[in-house]
C-alpha cells in the first residue's frame, strides 16, 4: 500500500469567514504492519462551535481505533489478503499486537468466529474503496462488499475478512455520540 498516495484536504474558514484550505497533504498519523493500517485523516468534537477548529488534533494525539466521547473520527484502513500458511496462535497473536497498538484490547469481546472480531462503541460509516472484503458478524454467512458498497456499522461484534489477492482499502467515519 503506498499510504502516501493517500491524500487528505481539509477546509476551514478565515478570519473574514471565507472557506479556505487548511491541509492538502498526507495522512496525520500512520500504523501499518505490512499491508494492514490506518492512516488517520482527521477528528473534531461534535458540540456546537468546534467543527471549524483549525486544530489537528491527530497530531499530537496518540492513535487510538475509537474516537474520544462527543467526537468524530475518519480514517483510510487497510485489510492485507488472509495468509493461510499463519496458524491460529500467529492470527491469534497479531490480532491481539494489532488492537492493543491502537489502545482498544478491550474491544475484543468475543473472538471465537475470528481473531479480528470486535466490537466499539461507536456508529461507524464504512466505504469500500478498492478490493474486496467480507464482513464477518457474530451470525450468519460473511456479507460480501464490493468497491462503492457502504456498510452502516452500528455498535456490533464485527470483522473485516480480505479472502481477495490484494490489499483492501477502506474510509472509515466513527462518531462516538458520547
Amino acid at each position: 500500500m503506498d499510504w502516501k498516495a493517500l491524500r487528505r484536504i481539509v477546509t476551514t474558514d478565515n478570519e473574514a469567514g471565507r472557506s479556505r484550505i487548511l491541509i492538502d497533504g498526507e495522512a496525520a498519523k500512520l500504523i501499518a504492519v505490512e499491508e494492514a493500517g490506518l492512516a488517520e485523516i482527521w477528528t473534531a468534537p461534535l458540540q456546537p462551535g468546534q467543527l471549524l477548529d483549525a486544530t489537528d488534533k491527530l497530531k499530537d494525539e496518540d492513535l487510538k481505533l475509537e474516537p474520544e466521547a462527543g467526537a468524530v473520527k475518519v480514517r483510510w484502513f487497510t485489510v492485507a489478503p488472509e495468509d493461510a500458511s499463519k496458524t491460529v496462535e500467529e492470527k491469534e497473536a497479531a490480532a491481539a499486537f494489532g488492537f492493543g497498538a491502537v489502545g482498544a484490547s478491550h474491544a475484543r469481546v468475543d473472538t471465537s468466529r475470528h481473531a479480528m472480531m470486535h466490537k466499539t462503541d461507536t456508529l461507524d460509516v464504512i466505504v469500500l474503496v478498492k478490493g474486496e472484503i467480507d464482513l464477518l458478524l457474530d451470525e450468519g454467512e460473511p456479507t460480501s462488499l464490493k468497491p462503492g458498497d457502504v456498510v452502516i456499522q452500528r455498535a456490533t461484534n464485527h470483522a473485516w475478512i480480505n479472502h481477495g489477492a490484494e490489499t483492501a482499502l477502506l474510509v472509515a467515519i466513527l462518531v462516538n455520540a458520547g
